[in-house]
């Protein structure tokens, strides 16, 4: 048996009005703000995903550091992740990324090149492997 269900076209923006008192009012309050939340979420995703792709192709790493990098900058100019996606896809179209996200990014490549080459310092327990002549 086969069961076709047709939506409205956009279904995602029906509202059920409910009573806090009620339980169910709350789980569909609960609902709701979860749903604001993920479509948010959501609205920054693509930009992410370009400027992830961006960094990939300009600092030769995969999907993760290039997501890692972008992170940390975020981090270090106290900035949302699709804020700072928006911004380094914005200089890639000529536009001035701005001067805290340029000393961001420059720590976050310099992490990363550090990273990749291994030149992270080795735990105190290890010793050196630096061969003596």
């Amino acid at each position: 048996m086969h069961r076709t269900t047709m939506l409205p076209k956009h279904w995602w923006d029906l509202r059920a009005e409910t009573s806090v008192e009620d339980p169910a009012g709350q789980d569909a309050v609960a609902l709701r703000a979860e749903i604001d939340q993920l479509r948010r979420a959501l609205t920054g995703r693509p930009v992410i995903d370009q400027a992830c792709g961006m960094v990939m192709v300009l600092a030769p790493c995969r999907r993760e550091p290039a997501r890692n990098l972008l992170v940390d900058m975020a981090r270090q100019c106290n900035t949302k992740l699709p804020d700072v996606a928006l911004a380094v896809v914005a200089a890639w179209e000529g536009e001035p990324l701005p001067r805290l996200m340029q000393r961001a990014l420059r720590h976050a490549l310099r992490r990363l090149y550090a990273e990749d080459r291994g030149c992270d310092s080795p735990p105190t327990d290890e010793p050196s492997r630096r061969r003596r002549p």
